[in-house]
């Protein structure tokens, strides 16, 4: 059960102004809780107080920065259960996905409390040339100062641990803007950070809406801006942005090829999460899947069979596979672009039906390539089939999208595996593997549509972080 209501967190500090903010339990549509929303002014201030925190941020001793994310990740151990319960209430994420959401924020936590100790530097001989003797360099990192997070709603405590975990490990303070769908996670990981001796500005969580988000993005004390979510309004606020650097964690209709020689159980036992894990609310979901024409029969009902098998249901229910998508209005969307693609071709398998949130695990085959459930990004639980008969042609149709975020391969064979990872226009190439596969501190990101630079702690640190370098001459 969720807290009667939550305040935010501003400077440190939790507030409650109002109760303004309703968050609903996804499968009963019931209010769960009430959260205080912030106004643009409380935004404003939170800039004010980050910026002024910039320095003593900057001076914590790398154990400092240690402590604080070992603290968090004691206290996330200690109250698992309590974070996965609320996941599952203000998500409508199954309660065993849940619980393993949980997992991920605190090894994403812990690997910043490790990495906290190692931001290293190098020692750069400059006697390249006569007029460079004498001369040698050094360079270290920097925190870049003040960060202005925005997180989406389907990973509401992961996706805000990937921001707000290398920031503290970096020495950035911070300004956190949760979904306004599930910002409950985001509140709790601010009411542990709030037990710690951060810096007064450390760090602000502030539920807001979309209008009040201005000072974030455009104000030039925030020297960073990160944003996981939708291209239309990522690409937007880059555009207002300014000077500031900008990360852009975005979307995708990411693909998967199984080739000829692929262990079909195994790779079918693979597609069937990666499709509908999270109800298909990820921007790494599988898609788009091309089979190649030697096996496509027998995978197709091998999908088949298997995603007929999957729960879906009450997520509160330890055998739920899948709940609901994050709205009625999203399970409509899904349900007329099903049926578009059927009405142009397209032949449904299995699924295409939706009892309010609740939308069906679906399969479809020859879905022309124009239609929205291939070309755009489905976000729920909804893939389609194609077969080839070239795996050059297949890779020439995973690129065949404006997204690339990352690919999945079917394949024992070494060179084909390797040409994949070569000629794919996406982040990250998965081999034996599917797409929406994921752990924490490896490079994450996209190309074109989906996105601008890295996460996974290390690579985020580094983008948080500058340059300095010194050079010393020796008369």
């Amino acid at each position: 059960m969720l807290a009667k209501s939550y305040p935010y967190y501003l400077a440190n500090r939790p507030e409650a102004p109002n109760q303004a903010l309703e968050v609903r339990d996804k499968f009963t549509g019931e209010v769960a809780t009430r959260v205080a929303l912030a106004d643009a002014a409380t935004v404003l201030r939170a800039v004010e107080r980050a910026a002024q925190a910039a320095e003593p941020m900057r001076r914590l001793a790398a154990y400092e920065r240690r402590d604080v994310l070992q603290h968090c990740v004691r206290r996330f151990e200690e109250r698992a259960e309590e974070l996965a319960q609320g996941l599952c209430i203000e998500a409508g994420k199954p309660i065993k996905d849940s619980r393993g959401e949980v997992t991920r924020l605190i090894d994403t936590f812990r690997i910043a409390a490790e990495e906290s100790v190692r931001q290293h530097g190098e020692v750069m001989p400059l006697d390249i040339a006569p007029r460079a003797r004498n001369y040698t360099g050094m360079w270290k990192r920097v925190p870049i100062g003040p960060c202005g997070f925005i997180t989406p709603f389907n990973f509401p405590l992961n996706l805000a641990a990937h921001k707000i975990a290398p920031a503290l490990a970096a020495g950035c303070p911070f300004v956190l803007k949760p979904a306004s769908w599930t910002p409950v996670g985001a509140l709790l990981i601010g009411e542990i950070l709030a037990e710690t001796n951060l810096p007064e500005g450390a760090f602000s969580i502030l539920p807001c809406r979309s209008q009040d988000v201005a000072a974030l993005v455009a104000d030039d004390r925030i020297k960073l801006l990160s944003f996981t979510g939708s291209p239309d309004v990522g690409w937007a606020l880059k555009a207002r942005a300014g000077k500031k650097r900008v990360l852009l964690e975005l979307g995708g209709n990411a693909a998967v090829v199984v080739d000829e020689d692929a262990d079909l159980d195994d790779a079918v036992q693979r597609i069937v999460f990666g499709a509908f894990y999270q109800s298909g609310q990820s921007c790494i979901s599988v898609q788009r899947i091309f089979g190649h024409e030697r096996i496509y029969d027998a995978l197709r009902d091998k999908l088949v069979e298997a995603t007929r098998k999957l729960v879906v249901g009450d997520p509160k229910d330890e055998l739920t596979c899948r709940g609901p998508v994050i709205s009625e209005e999203d399970a409509r969307r899904l349900e007329d672009w099903v049926s578009a693609a059927v009405a142009r071709g397209g032949r449904l398998l299995c699924g295409g039906s939706r009892r309010g949130a609740l939308f069906e695990a679906t399969l479809l085959e020859d879905v022309p390539r124009t239609e929205s459930l291939c070309a755009d990004e489905a976000f729920g639980p909804v893939a389609v089939l194609s077969r080839f008969t070239d795996f050059d042609a297949a890779l020439d149709a995973v690129n065949d999208s404006v997204y690339g975020l990352q690919a999945g391969i079917f394949t024992r064979d070494l060179y084909k595996a390797m040409r994949a990872w070569d000629r794919l226009e996406v982040g990250g190439v998965m081999i034996g593997e599917v797409p929406s596969w994921r752990v924490d501190h490896m490079p994450y990101g996209g190309v074109k549509e989906s996105g601008l630079g890295r996460e996974g702690i290390r690579f985020a640190m580094e983008e948080m972080t500058e340059i300095r370098l010194l050079v010393v001459r020796t008369p």
